[in-house]
């Protein structure tokens, strides 16, 4: 079976690939290494630099690959970005992924598995951990946009038959992380501490996200193969607060964190921890990597990424 995967040498899409290809997938990976990196691709797959929003490009690969399921993580993913510039966000996130859904339509493709947000659809939920059944009341338009594909899923589904997975992940953290991005506190805060450099926190540091590690996220993306159509929370259940997460960096390190406060970001929820009873249920998924556990992971990969090219200098 023939898995295409879009992000796939982005930092969770290239986790995704290894997964598929150890399964015994034959992998295609579409990307336009705006983001990903080629250090990130695994060998064993097919790669074509194509961006999602080229039509055309895309199809050639479709008529090339023939591929039985697409998998969806080539995403815009900066949520400060979509809120200074929602065009820019709805053109890769929404207009890039129709691309990719009505191709899947047109080449008859078995099931699509889509990376959704969990911590930017819901909005401010009620209840905490929030259920998928909840409202979703996004703050930003990424949440907007992620929410629009959705809809354009549950549209082809109904219409057009196409089988559908959308994943709804929560802060997801681990290796290969850019450390120099805008998203991803996890990665951003290893990188500053190992540089001796304080980090720095928005708002009172009291906001709570829920951190899945990255390989959970991949397996869930396994499992989603074969998963009734639908969305599902990938998750822990658990809120951290930003400055909880300095406190546990701080343990793993050994080293003294100094923290800059700065004035809160629009678009940004207070408080989200998601439910994953459902994917428990009709997954069979659980996250098998706790928090102290994947920042140990994460934090050792970003100090052994950092001797490495202390050592190539």
């Amino acid at each position: 079976m023939k898995v295409l995967v879009s992000g796939g040498a982005g930092f969770i899409g290239s986790h995704v690939v290894d997964n598929y290809l150890a399964a015994g997938y034959q992998v295609v990976v579409v990307d336009d290494l705006s983001t990903g990196k080629k250090a990130n691709l695994n060998p064993a797959a097919t790669f074509y630099q194509v961006d999602i929003t080229d039509s055309a490009a895309l199809r050639r690969v479709f008529e090339e690959e023939k591929p039985d399921i697409i998998n969806h993580h080539a995403a815009q993913i900066n949520l400060r970005r979509s809120v200074e510039d929602p065009t820019f966000d709805a053109w890769i996130n929404i207009l890039g992924s129709l691309n990719l859904i009505e191709l899947s339509r047109q080449f008859q493709v078995e099931k699509f598995v889509f990376a959704s947000t969990g911590g930017a659809i819901y909005g401010e939920p009620n209840v905490l951990p929030v259920k998928e059944s909840a409202a979703t009341s996004p703050l930003s338009p990424y949440g907007v946009a992620k929410r629009s594909v959705e809809m354009y899923l549950e549209y082809y589904h109904r219409v057009w038959g196409l089988e559908y997975v959308a994943l709804r992940y929560g802060n997801v953290y681990g290796p290969r992380q850019d450390p120099q991005g805008e998203a991803g506190v996890v990665a951003i805060f290893c990188g500053r501490i190992l540089r001796g450099k304080p980090c720095v926190v928005f708002g009172d540091g009291r906001k709570t996200r829920d951190y899945v590690y990255v390989e959970d996220v991949a397996r869930a993306n396994l499992l989603a193969v074969f998963a009734p159509s639908g969305v599902y929370n990938i998750g822990t259940g658990r809120e951290t607060s930003v400055l909880e997460l300095v406190e546990l960096l701080e343990k793993i390190s050994g080293r003294k964190v100094e923290v800059v406060f700065e004035k809160e970001r629009k678009g940004e929820i207070n408080h989200i921890a998601l439910s994953c009873e459902k994917a428990r249920r009709i997954l069979g998924w659980v996250p098998e990597v706790d928090l102290w556990e994947g920042l140990k992971k994460t934090f050792n990969f970003f100090q052994g990424e950092m001797c490495n090219a202390g050592h190539g200098s």
